[in-house]
């Protein structure tokens, strides 16, 4: 018997970039809980195997493509493989992201412009790649963003530069596409246990303190609050 039971989702396709780990995974998961067949797509092939199967072992549908989203065509192929698969993509979630923490100073451009390229060119490229093969109307499109986008952090120039960049990306789209009945929304969330994210902006206990501090409920938010709202945005409940 699964333990899925589906229902907000069911029939739907979903193409989840940053899959095969973190947020994304969490997500993932949570679009296949409820019916969609979910695609896969990150850089490593065994993170990606682990994640499909767990969604399988719980009753799922899920697929893989290993792709870079830095490459228009790695990522156009990915895309072309889900819709041959299952049909039009009524799904996209943008999940791929890098960070380190580095002041301006201490970063060499490569470095910066590593993380502009997944964040910010890799939600470009997954968005652009996308359109041929979504639904229309119907679609829906959901970049993880972050608070970096509209506050400034010591440490993090190039995150910062990046998700900002996410952001207006988001509601371009959003204007450019709304008349195909084509949604496209962020999800800024706050600080988030169990994240690689997290294990690298607070590594330390002290730290994990100085983060909470901030935090009007007072305790990290957990992947699975971030897959609430995912699942709401993707479904039919935020139609308009």
């Amino acid at each position: 018997m699964s333990v899925f039971q589906p229902n907000l989702l069911a029939d739907k396709v979903a193409f989840v970039t940053g899959g095969g780990s973190g947020i994304g995974q969490r997500i993932a998961e949570r679009y296949a809980g409820h019916g969609a067949r979910v695609m896969l797509n990150g850089r490593k092939q065994d993170k990606l195997d682990a994640a499909a199967e767990r969604i399988r072992s719980m009753g799922g549908a899920a697929e893989t493509f290993a792709a870079d989203v830095r490459e228009y065509a790695a990522i156009e192929a990915a895309l072309r493989k889900t819709h041959e698969l299952w049909g039009p993509i009524d799904i996209v979630l943008c999940a791929a992201a890098g960070n380190f923490p580095a002041p301006v100073t201490g970063m060499s451009a490569s470095g910066f412009k590593a993380v502009i390229d997944i964040d910010l060119n890799g939600t470009f490229n997954t968005c652009r790649a996308a359109y041929e093969f979504l639904r229309k109307p119907g679609a829906s499109i959901l970049s993880i963003s972050a608070a970096h986008a509209f506050q400034p952090m010591a440490f993090q120039a190039h995150v910062c530069a990046g998700k900002a960049g996410v952001d207006m990306l988001m509601k371009v789209l959003a204007l450019e596409w709304g008349s195909k009945g084509i949604r496209a929304n962020c999800l800024t969330p706050g600080p988030t246990d169990d994240t690689e994210g997290m294990r690298r902006l607070a590594p330390t206990e002290e730290a994990r303190r100085r983060v909470i501090s901030g935090v009007p409920l007072g305790r990290y938010g957990t992947k699975d609050e971030l897959a609430g709202l995912a699942l709401f945005l993707a479904s039919s409940a935020a139609s308009y």
